[in-house]
This record gives structure tokens, C-alpha cells and sequence, in this order.
């Protein structure tokens, strides 16, 4: 979760430890998570900027006092003030959350056809790319290619695809390298300057399910080192997923902290600190 300050020609984005699921934010916070974010993103912003261009703006961050350096160090980020698209880029590699539960139910994800049989958590011949649009209140809602053409445009809407796909194919392969799988991930865009370019976060365990490479068993559902931890501990009070959210008790949340800062170090190096 983010707090987004306005300073005419650029924006100033504040990675906060809040955390949010099932599109509701939770009351508990996760320490570090702010820092943790902010530094994988500009990471995977440069990292993907062969591919398509991004927001960050590097440098230029506002002189702060000291209380204010303390509380936002490491978690700010300069951004260019381009407009959203109002959609979800999401490429899923593997079948897992609600994509596995769609397919047991029609053997489809998003409209497109998977050969029968699968199971849960297993690696997709290939990635694929299931669009949502972006809801103002409750939950995003899943769209096809089709209908992501008629919202965006024919030539707009293959860009996507093609980026989307891109970035998470050449970052699954890194990450595979460190220990982690990128089950499925999100992207958004927005137009700067008549051009499209990555915006929001990318690549972060708030928007994308990891997976740890060596404990990967198909079959079932997989360890994450992502806030699926949070989802799974809702889903298993029995929680309506409608505000308000429910505290997180103590150890969900220490667990949870382990586990951003887990993903961090692989990802960026065992000697690393957010």
C-alpha cells in the first residue's frame, strides 16, 4: 500500500508497511515491507528497462528534515505523472490460486483452454496472459484478450501482451537462478507523453506469487514467500473477504515479514538489507 503526494510535474510514492488482500486493506501492518518494496521495484525497473520504459525517476527526491528522512527512507520513490490504463496486466507461468480454482471448475482460465487433467501448481507450457480491469471498490474482475481490445484498442492491447510477457519471462528466468519461482504476477502501465511505460510497482511480493524453487512439489498448493501467507490464513478463518478486515495475529505477521525479507535476499543477495 502506498500514500501518493502530488508535486505538479511528478508524483511521490511512500512504500507504507500496510498491506492489503482480497483488494480490502488489513488494520496490521508488516514491518519492512515499505523498504522491501520500494527497492525490489526500482531493481526490476531497471532491470526490465530493455524492454519497455517506467516511471521512476531517479534522483530529485525532495529535501526532508530528519524526522521525516527517518520515517521515509528507503521507502520513497520520484515518479513521472503518466496516466493509468485501466487494466491489470497479469501473466500467469503456473496454475495457482484463483486460476487453479477456475480451472477445476471449467477447465479455462480466462476464456483460454488448458489441456485437461492438470494439477494444481503445475508449470504452464508456456505463460499466459489473463487481463482485469481495475474496480474503483471491490474486486478487480477478469477479462479476455477480446474484450482488453475493445477497452484499449487492437494495437494497444497486443503491446501489452507482448511487454507483460516479456518482462515475466526474462525475470522468471533470473529469479529461477536464485531459488525463486514467479508463479504469476501483475503489471500495470500508463501513457507518459504519448508513450506507454511501466508504472505502480513490479515484481514485488505484493504483486506477484513467489515460490521457493527447491520446495516446489506440484500437486498442491506451494510454500510463498509472498503475502499469499496473508491470503491463505483469511481464507482459512473463513473470512467473507468484505471490510472490515480482521487483525492479523502476531505470528502471521512475524512470518510474514520473514518472508518479504527471504525473497528480498535471494533476489538481490544474501548480504542485502532494505
Amino acid at each position: 500500500m502506498r500514500d501518493i503526494y502530488d508535486l505538479e510535474d511528478r508524483l511521490l510514492i511512500v512504500a507504507t508497511d500496510r498491506i492489503s488482500a482480497f483488494d480490502v486493506v488489513l488494520p496490521s501492518g508488516i514491518p519492512e515491507k515499505g523498504k522491501i518494496l520500494t527497492t525490489l521495484s526500482l531493481f526490476w525497473f531497471g532491470f526490465s528497462r530493455d524492454i519497455i520504459a517506467n516511471h521512476a525517476v531517479l534522483g530529485g527526491i525532495p529535501s526532508l528534515s530528519e524526522e521525516e528522512g527517518e520515517l521515509l527512507e528507503g521507502r520513497t520513490m520520484l515518479v513521472k505523472k503518466a496516466k493509468p490504463l485501466p487494466v491489470e496486466c497479469i501473466v500467469r507461468g503456473y496454475l495457482s490460486g484463483s486460476a487453479w480454482k477456475e480451472y477445476q471448475s471449467q477447465g479455462l482460465v480466462s476464456r483460454i483452454k488448458l489441456p485437461p487433467g492438470l494439477r494444481e501448481s503445475v508449470k504452464l507450457e508456456e505463460p499466459i496472459f489473463t487481463p482485469s480491469t481495475k474496480a474503483e471498490t471491490g474486486h478487480d474482475v477478469n477479462i479476455t484478450f477480446a474484450k482488453l481490445q475493445n477497452l484499449v484498442g487492437t494495437e494497444l492491447a497486443s503491446k501489452l501482451r507482448e511487454v507483460s510477457l516479456n518482462i515475466y519471462l526474462k525475470a522468471s528466468e533470473y529469479a529461477e537462478e536464485r531459488g525463486i519461482i514467479i508463479a504469476d504476477t501483475k503489471f500495470e502501465l500508463g501513457i507518459y507523453e504519448e508513450e506507454v511505460i511501466l508504472i505502480d510497482e513490479l515484481l514485488t511480493p505484493d504483486s506477484s506469487r513467489f515460490w521457493s524453487k527447491e520446495e516446489y512439489e506440484p500437486g498442491k498448493p506451494q510454500p510463498s514467500f509472498d503475502k499469499q501467507f496473508v491470503r491463505d490464513y483469511l481464507e482459512g478463518i473463513k473470512w467473507d473477504k468484505n471490510p472490515p478486515a480482521p487483525e492479523l495475529p502476531p505470528e502471521v505477521i512475524k512470518e510474514t515479514s520473514q518472508k518479504y525479507l527471504e525473497a528480498y535476499k535471494r533476489l538481490l543477495g544474501a548480504n542485502s538489507s532494505p
